[in-house]
């Protein structure tokens, strides 16, 4: 009977650092599947409004608030914009390099140069060009330290 108490602390004291190393941001992410940040990328307009688990490496994070992280694709030069809501979820600079798992709201925003409204037309102006930034809107994420 000791033989297998002392076996199964000495099982939890070796596991114990790979748990310690484990960040959760926010919500956390549930246990599904990620989908690929490549194909996510590919057919963007085929997830906006759904709920999204992706993963990848920090190659960026906002460095006044913390609020939003870039995840590496898959596919090299890809990336990824995870926004969080301010103040509610803060992501430390050291965090570039790690690997990150991201659950949120995948959401199309139109934006412009001008100060013109997307879509505008009036008689006599051009249309106006407005261009298309994909991100997730997360509720949480965890990290996994080296």
């Amino acid at each position: 009977m000791r033989r297998i108490v002392t076996a199964l602390l000495l099982l939890a004291v070796a596991a114990a650092p790979a748990v310690a190393k484990e960040k959760v941001y926010g919500k956390g992410v549930a246990a599904h599947e990620a989908t690929p940040v490549s194909t996510v990328l590919a057919h963007p307009d085929q997830f906006v409004g759904k709920t999204l688990v992706v993963e990848g490496t920090v190659v960026g994070v906002c460095a006044h608030r913390g609020c939003w992280l870039s995840l590496a694709s898959d596919v090299e030069g890809q990336t990824l914009r995870v926004k969080v809501e301010d103040g509610v979820i803060i992501f430390p600079k050291e965090i570039v390099g790690e690997k990150v798992r991201a659950e949120g709201v995948f959401k199309a925003n139109r934006v412009e140069d001008t100060a013109k409204k997307c879509d505008a037309t009036r008689d006599g102006e051009p249309e106006v060009q407005c261009t298309t930034v994909y991100e997730l809107f997360a509720s949480g994420a965890v990290c996994d330290w080296k």
